[in-house]
């Protein structure tokens, strides 16, 4: 599988001068399968740009994963050309809710006033599906969710295909309320979906000193990253999800302390950037090279 990274901002988009090395689109991971099928993680605003390259690469069958519905992983569905054309198949995952259904909720955002076209009036195909719980069989790849620690219902998801296997966690706190060293992995958030993959995506929204102050939002700071994923056993982790405050600049220098203070191998431990690329197949795991200053 080829995985694209098409947004890594969290919470808000943030363009500008000070970001334009890692981006400011919000999440948006674009994978493709040895198939041929095409995965979408989430869709915020990056999702658009994906949309756009699709008109020259088009696909019939497209199916977008939604972790949850908070905006900043929504607010760019409504402008993924796909979606405008009749004859495409679009299946949306989301995690279930007791009390609406995933297209209703879905609905709320696309239908006026928030929005111009309603969801009903749509072109393409639409066919929702609760984010599954048991493996499921998507092209060449087998997908699976689990309900994770964040506010409000929401999954994390595990992909794996020809014998590798790649997890995403864009919004996560596994260490609410626990030291993650002391817990046992089954009491872990998110470490079914994790464990042993050979490419996790985790939430890293805020600096150690940060989190502080946004204990229960519902997001990491970069130390909680690090231990979930020696908890779990990971390969190689891309801090996720950047807080929209955050500099290019800030940033790398979150990433040179977190080297620093954990001793990390700078090859398995790096920040997700707009245009990165990893490439999970049997000859092992290939990352495009990190963004330079």
């Amino acid at each position: 599988m080829q995985v694209r990274v098409w947004g890594c901002r969290g919470s808000l988009a943030a363009p500008g001068a000070d970001t334009v090395r890692y981006g400011g689109n919000t999440s948006c991971i674009e994978v493709r399968l040895a198939s041929g099928h095409v995965l979408v993680l989430d869709a915020g605003t990056g999702i658009r740009a994906l949309g756009a390259a699709m008109e020259h690469d088009p696909v019939d069958e497209v199916h977008i994963l939604l972790t949850h519905l908070h905006m900043d992983h929504l607010q760019g569905l409504g402008f993924f050309r796909p979606l405008f054309r009749p004859g495409v198949d679009v299946h949306l995952w989301g995690p279930p809710s007791p009390v609406q259904s995933l297209a209703d909720r879905i609905a709320i955002y696309l239908s006026p006033p928030l929005f111009p076209v309603a969801l009903s009036d749509i072109p393409a195909t639409l066919t929702f599906h609760n984010a599954p719980e048991d493996p499921v069989t998507i092209g060449s790849a087998t997908v699976r969710a689990a309900n994770v620690a964040h506010q409000g219902p929401t999954v994390g998801y595990r992909i794996e295909e020809e014998g590798r296997s790649f997890a995403y966690l864009p919004d996560h706190e596994p260490s609410l309320g626990v030291d993650l060293a002391d817990q046992p992995p089954s009491w872990i958030s998110g470490h079914e979906v994790a464990h042993d993959v050979d490419v996790l995506f985790h939430d890293a929204q805020y600096g150690d000193d940060e989190y502080p102050n946004h204990v229960g939002w519902g997001h990491s700071a970069f130390e909680h990253v690090i231990r979930f994923a020696r908890k779990a056993d990971v390969g190689t982790v891309v801090l996720f999800h950047h807080d929209p405050y955050h500099t290019d600049d800030e940033l790398d220098q979150l990433l040179a302390d977190a080297h620093r203070r954990w001793d990390t191998d700078h090859e398995r431990v790096c920040l997700a950037y707009e245009g990165m690329t990893i490439v999970l197949d049997s000859g092992g795991v290939r990352v495009s090279s990190p963004i330079t200053r």
